[in-house]
């Protein structure tokens, strides 16, 4: 059977609940209370996202991730009650998408996975081709020199909304509010996310060629489209 969202949390009551409040807007969700039981769900059902919290009581959310990251490829939104900016570019870097905050409001965190679910669902085709890169908005696939390249939600993100906006400067602020809904995100996040976008998709990272940076202010995505 198909969901739209996996809940892996160990809060067993926060977990149903959340899960009880997506079913009731149409969000299918169905609520694990562990790895073990993460594993074992996905064997015999798929899923469109999933929420992980951190702390598991048989193994660590981090763990988690990298193990599904291996042979999935869909958003996984971490949730926790940890306040520690390590904590989050952790997430960030091993593949997680975003970092949501315990207590959270279930309307607000509805609302997120909404436009996650809908944000890539959407059909769009095409988005940009030059010779060296291709990206396809429907597929969500990325290739450079013909040869497909696998981008974290959270970077296939940021890069269709650079595309999007191309050859204009793109404030960080805007991207804070575009990409994770929030305009207090800190500037470290987005930095993890550019710097791993472009280790996939510049000839020289250090030199970039495609999405260029306007100190203190934000990015800009250049190129010639086909």
């Amino acid at each position: 059977m198909h969901y739209d969202c996996l809940i892996v949390d160990d809060e067993m009551v926060l977990a149903d609940r959340t899960a009880e409040y997506f079913n009731l807007f149409d969000v299918t969700s169905k609520a694990v209370y562990s790895a073990a039981q993460c594993r074992s769900f996905l064997l015999s059902n798929s899923v469109s996202m999933i929420l992980l919290d951190i702390n598991l009581g048989d193994g660590s959310g981090f763990a988690l991730c990298q193990e599904l990251r291996a042979t999935m490829e869909l958003p996984i939104l971490f949730i926790s009650a940890r306040t520690s900016v390590d904590d989050q570019i952790i997430a960030l870097h091993i593949g997680g998408d975003d970092y949501i905050q315990k207590p959270y409001s279930l309307s607000v965190l509805l609302a997120k996975v909404k436009v996650v679910l809908k944000r890539y669902g959407q059909n769009s085709g095409y988005l940009y081709q030059d010779e060296r890169l291709k990206v396809d908005l429907y597929a969500r696939k990325v290739w450079v020199n013909h040869k497909e390249i696998k981008l974290r939600t959270l970077e296939f993100k940021l890069l269709v909304y650079l595309i999007e906006h191309k050859d204009r400067l793109v404030s960080k602020p805007e991207l804070f509010q575009a990409i994770w809904e929030d305009r207090y995100t800190q500037d470290g996040t987005l930095n993890v996310h550019i710097r791993k976008l472009r280790e996939a998709i510049e000839v020289d990272p250090g030199q970039p060629q495609y999405i260029i940076t306007q100190w203190k202010e934000g990015y800009r995505f250049q190129g010639t489209s086909q």
